[in-house]
């Protein structure tokens, strides 16, 4: 089954969003949970009209942690970040933000709880300039924090100094996946998501990137990381989960999955 992408408006198949911003979101802890995950999903299915992609689907996102998310194409990675983010309505199953239940939440509102987005297409705004790309998502973390400033975004990415006037439409590959990565880091996120962040790029441009996504790693911030470098992911990483035809068929601490080169092959197919 193929993985497709609707808009992110969704569609009138969709069921209603009971947890829009200020209708209540936040307002069940996650039963039996005295230290919860920083978000969660659980037995999560979701559908693209008649077509399910998501069969009971269990993650947790620890505070401080790097989750590898791996899988072939069309396997269901990317729906189940787009149904976290609420981008994609979750038919069944709760997602939790530090033990609230937050199921199909606005994206907004998910943004707001500290998820700083890097979407496969980097998203960059075309009619904008990289200068305006980046400040305008600057804003603090959910706890005051404002660690990652327009200034250290140019201190990380150096080539964008030379950009700042040019727009969206006028980088290259790699130039606009560094706006992207540089605009959800001005977010000062507690998650960061990325999504086949290296995808399409020189070499040398994605050893910067892979750069960049460790020293994310030092700063304490989590990341979800999809990648089809799976050695890269697993480096990089404290555990990983392998999905396969929408559901979780592995997952284990990194080092773990490092050594086990034989379960990788059959379901990555490499």
């Amino acid at each position: 089954m193929l993985e497709t992408k609707p808009p992110l408006s969704g569609s009138a198949a969709s069921p209603s969003l009971a947890a829009r911003e200020g209708e209540g979101t936040g307002t069940r802890p996650l039963s039996g949970a005295s230290n919860p995950a920083m978000f969660s999903l659980q037995e999560v299915h979701s559908f693209y009209g008649d077509s399910h992609i998501l069969h009971g689907i269990s993650l947790d996102l620890p505070q401080g942690q790097a989750v590898g998310l791996l899988g072939r194409n069309g396997m269901g990675k990317t729906t189940l970040i787009r149904t976290l983010m609420g981008y994609v309505p979750a038919r069944s199953g709760r997602v939790f933000a530090d033990g609230r239940d937050v199921t199909n939440s606005a994206p907004e509102h998910m943004a707001r709880l500290g998820i700083g987005y890097v979407p496969e297409g980097r998203g960059v705004f075309p009619n904008l300039s990289v200068r305006e790309n980046l400040l305008m998502s600057a804003r603090a973390g959910l706890d005051g924090s404002r660690g990652w400033t327009y200034e250290r975004v140019l201190e990380t990415f150096p080539r964008l100094k030379e950009r700042l006037s040019n727009g969206g439409d006028q980088l290259s590959g790699g130039e606009q996946q560094m706006v992207s990565i540089g605009r959800a880091l001005m977010t000062n996120p507690r998650l960061m998501i990325l999504d086949e962040a290296t995808e399409g790029l020189a070499p040398l441009v994605v050893a910067e990137i892979w750069r960049v996504i460790a020293q994310i790693r030092e700063t304490g911030i989590s990341t979800l990381i999809v990648d089809r470098d799976y050695k890269k992911v697993l480096a990089h990483t404290d555990k990983a989960v392998v999905m396969e035809k929408g559901r979780l068929a592995l997952q284990a601490e990194s080092a773990d999955l490092q050594q086990q080169p034989e379960n990788l092959s059959a379901l990555l197919g490499v």
